[in-house]
């Protein structure tokens, strides 16, 4: 692919395209743009979410973003729920029945599917790249092909705070307590309790958030005054 070349200074309309590439990304951007992008940014913003619920049963509550490259399907009955402050990156597919909580960010290329009974992920929870979660499971029974076996789904519940590392699974049924981390590359079969730590393939625990030294909130409270 051939890269842009310009025989003149980019003009703001080329940063603004440059910007928002940036953001379809890096969702995270957006909830740090200066006073001057946020009209454009915005309009951008309610433009493809108008869209997205004219198509389909799709809900935005106030100050989200979904990238313009996500791809999200949501007939009746398969409703996709997104809460306040909460973000959809590039290329991520989800496919109701879905419910976001509030700064929930959903990172670029994950895979969700519903299924009938839906996932659930609370409030402040972070989904890296390249995760998957799907509501549903076929029967195995041998004497029948597998695409004409019965489909079940059980759902799918992650609680608050919770992050899960890239290139993570979680299969049908599957509980995830509040404040849970889930490291790359985990494959999460059972049910995880609250503050623990899990990786591996079948997912197990091996450590407690809890025993874990106490955060630097001076720190953390001057990092976030420098990006306002």
């Amino acid at each position: 692919m051939t890269e842009p070349h310009f025989s003149t200074k980019p003009s703001p309309e080329d940063y603004q395209e440059q910007h928002k590439l940036r953001m379809n990304h890096m969702p995270w951007l957006f909830f740090k743009l200066k006073a001057k992008q946020l009209d454009w940014a915005h309009a951008w913003q309610s433009e493809i979410q108008t869209k997205w619920q004219q198509l389909e049963t799709v809900e935005f509550s106030e100050n989200c973003f979904i990238a313009s490259t996500a791809k999200v399907f949501a007939e009746p009955g398969r409703t996709i729920t997104v809460g306040a402050h909460s973000s959809i990156a590039d290329q991520a597919f989800l496919h109701g029945p879905i419910i976001l909580g509030e700064h929930v960010s959903i990172n670029h290329n994950v895979s969700m599917d519903g299924g009938s009974a839906g996932i659930k992920i609370g409030n402040h929870s972070r989904i890296a790249c390249q995760c998957t979660f799907f509501a549903f499971n076929h029967g195995l029974a041998p004497d029948l092909p597998i695409h004409q076996q019965a489909v079940t789904s059980e759902g799918i519940t992650i609680g608050e705070d919770v992050w899960i590392g890239a290139n993570s699974s979680v299969v049908d049924g599957v509980t995830i307590g509040d404040h849970v981390v889930i490291g790359m590359g985990s494959v999460v079969t059972k049910d995880i309790p609250e503050y623990a730590i899990a990786v591996g393939n079948p997912a197990r625990i091996i450590g407690d958030r809890r025993e874990k030294p106490d955060a630097q909130w001076q720190w953390v409270m001057e990092s976030a005054e420098r990006t306002l």
